[in-house]
């Protein structure tokens, strides 16, 4: 990796590290704020509480105060029912003290329940009380917590600020100048290419582009102009060796629609892979380098199937597996993707390797046959 990107990957930390510990700072505070918040609504409660239980007593002693009110009259009554004449003042007398007992009987039954009701009161505050108390012991805490954190982050931002100011140091001005951007419209400026996929947007990268990255080069990403980087440790491992090898590789089918083949030497080309595959009575033409997997030209079409349109193709080609379709091909575009790249390249290794063992072996074959006549 050129110290260049490296500087900005660990740029890149520095400023998200820097931006979650300013968040963390901004967040203790209103962490606090919401517990007070709390606590003054549990004060409020309590107030409410002891004030209800005021207003009661209050009611009971007005009932009170009534009851004694009318027992005096109840009295008076009475004394007067004992000077009266006739039977009319009698009774007259007597329904007033039928209403005043009436009346002592309502103001006794609101006492009753302001006596039921002092009771829950007095548990709502009891409640209420010990609630504030922990409430407070509990903010005492967090504030104690948010002073000691904040302190701890502050000391971290300071470090990292620095760690930041020195990663830029380490990146020219028109980099970090497109990192800077980037990173204001997208939240990163630099993205790892991971299995020729950018991290960032989550796209696919093209073979040439995913391979100059693997190679050091300083690359952007097509799609959200992210500098790339290769990071070794997040590849794949290859795939375990399997325990007992095919002896052969497979032979490719003779009349297969679909066909792949290697030149070594191609126009002014170099060494090429040629596709060919037939369809509805004629046949197409594709051809990649095979080095970088970019397509050469246009895509040709002839009538017949590949053998009778493009025989000037053919001499001095190895045939090799390949059964990738027509819209597979299309929607790779004007290169390979390096998973086939790497495919044709390891079946012509096999071929190679076939073709120089026949050779070997034929020529044991000969020297035994000499050995034989001479003898």
């Amino acid at each position: 990796m050129l110290p260049e990107v490296q500087n900005l990957v660990e740029l890149q930390q520095a400023d998200r590290e820097i931006l979650r510990l300013k968040e963390e700072i901004a967040a203790l505070p209103k962490r606090v704020t919401a517990i007070e918040q709390k606590l003054a609504g549990t004060k409020a409660g309590l107030e409410a509480a002891k004030a209800a239980i005021k207003t009661d007593e209050a009611a009971r002693r007005k009932y009170e105060t009534a009851i004694q009110d009318l027992q005096g009259k109840i009295s008076k009554y009475r004394d007067q029912s004992l000077e009266v004449k006739t039977n009319e003042q009698y009774k007259a007398l007597l329904h007033e003290i039928q209403f005043a007992e009436r009346d002592i009987r309502a103001n006794e039954d609101k006492i009753l329940e302001l006596m039921v009701n002092a009771e829950a009161r007095e548990k709502d505050v009891k409640a209420a009380e010990l609630e504030l108390k922990e409430e407070a012991a509990e903010i005492e805490k967090e504030k104690a917590d948010a002073r000691e954190r904040t302190a701890e982050d502050e000391k971290q931002l300071s470090e990292w600020d620095a760690r930041r100011e020195k990663a830029r140091a380490g990146v020219s001005p028109d980099l970090l100048q497109h990192y800077d951007r980037v990173t204001k419209y997208r939240g990163s400026g630099i993205a790892e290419a991971r299995d020729q996929k950018c991290m960032g947007c989550q796209v696919m990268l093209r073979p040439q582009t995913f391979n100059e990255v693997r190679t050091g080069e300083i690359v952007k990403c097509d799609s959200c102009q992210r500098i790339l980087y290769y990071d070794p440790a997040n590849e794949k491992p290859a795939a375990a060796p399997v325990s007992t090898p095919r002896r052969h590789r497979a032979r490719p089918k003779f009349d297969a629609t679909k066909a792949w083949y290697y030149r070594a030497e191609y126009e002014d080309n170099g060494e090429v892979f040629l596709n060919f595959i037939n369809a509805d009575g004629n046949s197409t033409r594709r051809i990649y380098d095979a080095h970088t997997g970019r397509k050469l030209g246009v895509t040709l079409m002839r009538e017949g199937e590949y053998r009778l349109g493009f025989p000037e193709d053919l001499p001095g080609t190895i045939r090799l597996n390949g059964s990738w379709s027509e819209d597979q091909l299309e929607e790779w575009g004007d290169e390979l993707p390096t998973v086939v790249l790497e495919a044709l390249r390891r079946d012509l290794d096999l071929a190679r390797a076939e073709a120089a063992s026949k050779q070997h072996r034929g020529s044991e074959e000969s020297v035994a046959s000499e050995h034989s006549a001479a003898s």
